[in-house]
């Protein structure tokens, strides 16, 4: 079945947003699931002054993912190998903001090694589960304050499927775009009404038939813009098009999933992760995210608004072939897509390889 849902309620998405806004500002938000409510304050936009007004009696205690409590030796491997699943920690009478920011964020490990001791508690996750998924879709390090109970008005946990309801994208625009990869090229902007990314499609040629050659590439600031040489990401964007363009037709995707869903500031963490010695996977885990958090549902949608539902992948990720075909894509080919190495990406590209599965 295709993951297209559209009977989701599009208040519950206006809601989810507020509460994205509230996060990303300091401000509390309360989530509910019928069986309760929590009130979650993020750690990474926290002030002391808003901790005080949130917790005058120090008694809220800490959630972090799975991924990052490994790192901190409060679970085992077995526990661990759910990147994003949720760990309660109690708070105690030490753990002011300074405490928990250095519990929540890795860019601290080195300089406070020693951190604790903590007891995990036993927890009912679907709350929690939440509350770690919204700090996501903030673009948050996954880390809050949480206490029971809250306001009477607490958003449901369900509103934040409405949120990533892939029936609300639509083609906003779309205009003519010569590039110089080609000059016959169409530029297609995409947007949700919940979701404020506007997603990317450029086409190049026109269909003839065959199934167009598609690339998937993820938004990269750094690579894309700046020219880093820590990734490949713009080698391949570039040769991406020059690749589309000699097929003849096809269609460069460009969605804004910046550091495999992590978004940018959080990509940048990572990155001085690496600077310690960490590769890009470990890196990801020590933050608290999943080793790619990208949806590729997203471009199986645009795919399909743009009336192509069989395709060529130019990919080396078999997780894009597998993505696209769960949401109804056929991928008839897949196209190997190499770049060169330097010596500042080739331990990334090394890990790819080996620890995420890409292949030529």
């Amino acid at each position: 079945m295709c993951p297209w849902s559209p009977n989701l309620r599009s208040d519950d998405a206006i809601a989810t947003a507020r509460a994205i806004d509230a996060l990303r500002r300091g401000w509390p938000v309360t989530l509910g699931n019928g069986g309760g409510a929590i009130t979650l304050l993020a750690i990474e936009t926290a002030t002391e002054s808003a901790l005080a007004e949130f917790d005058a009696l120090g008694r809220a205690d800490i959630a972090i993912t799975a991924g990052r409590a490994e790192t901190l030796k409060l679970v085992n491997q077995r526990e661990a190998a759910t990147p994003g699943r949720p760990v309660l920690i109690r708070r105690e009478a030490w753990h002011d903001l300074a405490a928990a920011t250095a519990l929540a964020d890795p860019a601290f490990d080195l300089a406070m090694p020693l951190k604790g001791p903590f007891c995990s508690l036993a927890i009912s996750e679907a709350l929690l589960a939440g509350a770690l998924r919204l700090t996501g879709l903030a673009g948050l390090l996954p880390a809050v304050f949480v206490r029971e109970g809250g306001a009477t008005d607490a958003l449901p946990v369900s509103a934040l499927d409405a949120y990533e309801d892939l029936t609300e994208l639509a083609i906003a625009a779309r205009a003519r775009l010569p590039v110089a990869a080609a000059e016959q090229a169409e530029i297609v902007a995409f947007r949700s009404r919940a979701d404020a990314a506007e997603h990317i499609a450029l086409i190049i040629g026109a269909p003839d038939g065959r199934p167009p050659l598609v690339r998937l590439h993820s938004e990269c600031l750094t690579g894309d813009v700046l020219a880093s040489l820590k990734c490949d990401c713009g080698p391949q964007l570039h040769g991406a098009l020059r690749e589309i363009a000699e097929a003849g037709w096809g269609i460069l995707l460009y969605l804004r999933q910046e550091g495999r869903g992590i978004g940018l500031i959080n990509k940048l963490r990572a990155y001085a992760l690496q600077d310690q010695g960490f590769d890009t996977v470990d890196a990801n885990t020590r933050l608290g995210f999943a080793i790619d958090a990208r949806d590729f549902g997203v471009a199986a949608r645009m795919l399909e608004l743009l009336g192509q539902t069989r395709v060529r992948l130019l990919t080396n990720n078999p997780a894009k072939v597998a993505g696209l075909e769960a949401a109804c894509i056929t991928v008839v080919e897949r196209v190997s897509h190499a770049v060169a190495a330097n010596p500042h990406n080739e331990k990334y590209l090394a890990t790819k390889r080996d620890r995420t599965g890409h292949q030529l």
